[in-house]
Order: C-alpha cells, then structure tokens, then sequence
C-alpha cells in the first residue's frame, strides 16, 4: 500500500481552517504533521478534520508555536514533548509532538526561530536541537519506520535559499545551525529530499513581503529526517507549491512523502 505523509506550517490553523479541509480533501495525507497552530488545544477544528476521517492529536498553548499530528491510519502512544526538552524563559513551548500512525512513528517539530545570532533565543534554538537529537536516537534506530517532520527554521545548504549573500551574519544558515542537523544525521536519520514538479528550488517557505513567493525568493526549512526503514520505503517526495497560492494560504508550503508500505 502506498502511505502519504506529509508536513505542513499551516501558520494558524483558526485562521486557516479552509485551507486545512480543502488540503485534505484533495491530497489525502494518511498522516499530517502540523506546525505553528497559534490556538489553544479546545480550539483546534477536530471537529471539522474527524469529519474528513482523522483523528488529531494537538499541542497548542495559543501561542506563537503548537504542534499537531492527524491521522486517518490510527494514532496511539502520543508524546507531547520529551524528558530533558528546555524551556524558554521558564515556559516549556509546545514545540514537539510523536505519535505511531498505523505503520509509521513520526513526531511534528516546530523548531525555535532564534531571531538573531547571539540572542538568547539563538542559544535557545541550539539547545533545543540538541534535545532533540538525544530524544530520536532511540526511534531512529529502531526497525519501525519513523521520521522527525516538520518546520526547522534552518536551510541546509546555500542552495536552500534564494540569494544567500543576503544571509550573512543570519540565522538559519549559520555553521552551528546546520551542525545540528548534522547531529540528527549522526543517529542514523537521512534526509528525504524533496523533488519539486516544476521548479528548480524546492523552497518550502515564502515570506508575504515584497512579492517574495511570485518571485521565488524562497527558503526550504521544512524537512523531514528519517530512519533507513522509513527512507527505504519512500517512493516519491514533493513540495506542493500550488497550496501556497491564493488568499489566505500560509507562507509555507505542504511537503509530501510517498511510502509504499
């Protein structure tokens, strides 16, 4: 059988609940992976997803962050979080969630941002990413296919980015950003690479200023690492640059992998 999994930085799922149904009736993800639902976990439209056969588990504090995984495969073991996941002047973020859905672990991140180098949000980024490299070692050796999905605010490369002589000194793109993915290679996790239709670059994400996403002046940051048992099995990966478009889309873009399980 063929498994759609998929990850998406809806940007407010309130103010986006449209976009959200409307997705999911025409790319049928079996299991969605959300980021940045900036609502609370009551008011998180499971109503109107469970209408379209999902089940959905959220993480939400009404915030500038919160997570979500929605499955129409099944959904058990949820993990909000993990032991040892640092918190950001005092408040433990919801950032990071994991749950099995039918034959696939998955966890949903929403990495922190890290505003500028050498601002303690920086340092926050740093150290999140450091957490979560010790919470997949255990699933990413697993045999159960599993990946870590989701927005990482880092471009891996500087390809990954519209014109990177205007990133200098920026985050996403610094040395110690990129280690930390490198980190997640260390513990066996690959990433699934995502080959766009029509374009050359990939981007996931496009800024709503200065006609960025008609121009292409775009960034990818959302990725998906998996475990050889999960990136073995993957048959097909691609951004879906048409959901960008629009009134009322999120400034990223759905990034969809194909597995035949």
């Amino acid at each position: 059988m063929v498994l759609r999994v998929a990850t998406w930085n809806v940007n407010s799922v309130t103010a986006r609940v449209e976009r959200l149904v409307g997705w999911l009736g025409s790319a049928k993800p079996d299991v969605l992976c959300l980021q940045e639902l900036k609502s609370t976990d009551a008011q998180f439209p499971a109503e109107q997803v469970a209408a379209l056969g999902y089940e959905a588990a959220t993480w939400g504090t009404g915030r500038w962050n919160g997570v979500a995984i929605l499955s129409r495969v099944g959904l058990a073991d949820v993990e909000r979080g993990w032991p040892g996941l640092p918190e950001f002047e005092g408040v433990l973020e919801p950032r990071a969630i994991t749950a099995t859905c039918g034959p696939v672990r998955v966890t949903s991140v929403y990495v922190p941002n890290g505003r500028e180098v050498g601002h303690v949000h920086y340092d926050y980024k740093l150290s999140w990413l450091d957490s979560l490299a010790a919470a997949v070692a255990g699933p990413a050796a697993g045999e159960m296919p599993y990946a870590v999905l989701g927005d990482f605010n880092i471009a891996p490369t500087d390809a990954d980015v519209w014109d990177i002589s205007l990133f200098a000194g920026s985050t996403h793109v610094t040395p110690g950003e990129r280690a930390k993915l490198a980190d997640l290679e260390g513990h066996g996790l690959v990433e699934v690479l995502p080959r766009a239709l029509k374009y050359d670059k990939p981007f996931t994400y496009w800024d709503y200023r200065q006609l960025a996403f008609p121009k292409n002046n775009g960034m990818r940051i959302d990725l998906v690492f998996a475990n050889p048992a999960f990136a073995g099995a993957v048959s097909d990966a691609f951004v879906d640059r048409e959901e960008r478009k629009g009134k009322g889309a999120s400034d990223h873009a759905p990034v969809v992998v194909d597995l035949t399980v």
